[in-house]
């Protein structure tokens, strides 16, 4: 079984400056993702995808390779993260080298850990899936949602306004960190969320989207908490 971890880190963020190797609690954000898969034990390869080459040397620095630079065709704001991934796989594919399995890591996800990639992989391979997706749970019940509608705000489900939040079913949403998918099914679907997939709930002290300043001070207390957990 031979299995391949991605980091897609372009250089061209807007909102944070450099965000991809911008420091973290004491390190370049991406360092976070490296080191989590190569303790894992779990890949032949560990490489970063980038159009960068400050952030392919610190890559190199922190044990990934970087065989080879992201096109500039996948390196502006409208490439999907499948597009990234196929490139990569028939970059590969035309090396000589086929993977069974890839696991997609974002390069500011400093939650993601060894174990919870072991985890991942060991449900992809043990379970019939295509794919394995970190999820976590919505604070509160979208079922309880307001909208606007005119001059006034309205329930979205009304059916719902006496119903106990503990009684309405909990809905979970991507945490953005990482996906674990088999590569024949990838192949086919050029999706990261495909039919057959298993979902891995985190704990909400453990997920943090980063898009702005806030997001990144809120993502170093949580990050924070954890170590001392």
């Amino acid at each position: 079984m031979k299995r391949i971890a991605i980091i897609t880190a372009r250089g061209g963020s807007k909102r944070i400056p450099k965000k991809n190797i911008k420091e973290f609690c004491g390190k370049p954000i991406i360092c976070y993702s490296i080191e989590a898969a190569l303790s894992s034990g779990l890949f032949d390869e560990v490489m970063v995808s980038t159009d960068s080459e400050e952030i392919a040397e610190i890559a190199r620095k922190a044990g990934a390779g970087v065989p080879f630079m992201r096109s500039a065709g996948n390196s502006d704001d409208h490439a999907t993260t499948a597009d990234v991934l196929l490139e990569v796989l028939a970059d590969y594919e035309k090396a000589g080298k086929t993977f069974d399995s890839l696991c997609c890591i974002y390069p500011t996800a400093p939650f993601v850990t060894a174990s919870k990639l072991r985890e991942a992989g060991r449900l992809l391979e043990t379970k019939e899936a295509d794919a394995v997706v970190p999820v976590v749970r919505y604070s509160f019940p979208p079922q309880r949602a307001f909208v606007r509608s005119g001059d006034y705000t309205v329930m979205k489900y009304p059916e719902h306004a006496r119903t106990r939040s503990q009684d309405l079913e909990p809905y979970f949403h991507d945490a953005g960190q990482f996906y674990f998918l088999k590569t024949s099914s990838f192949l086919k679907e050029k999706a990261v969320f495909m039919p057959r997939l298993i979902s891995l709930e985190m704990p909400e002290t453990e997920v943090q989207d980063i898009d702005n300043e806030t997001d990144w001070k809120l993502a170093e207390l949580k990050y924070s908490m954890m170590e001392q957990a």
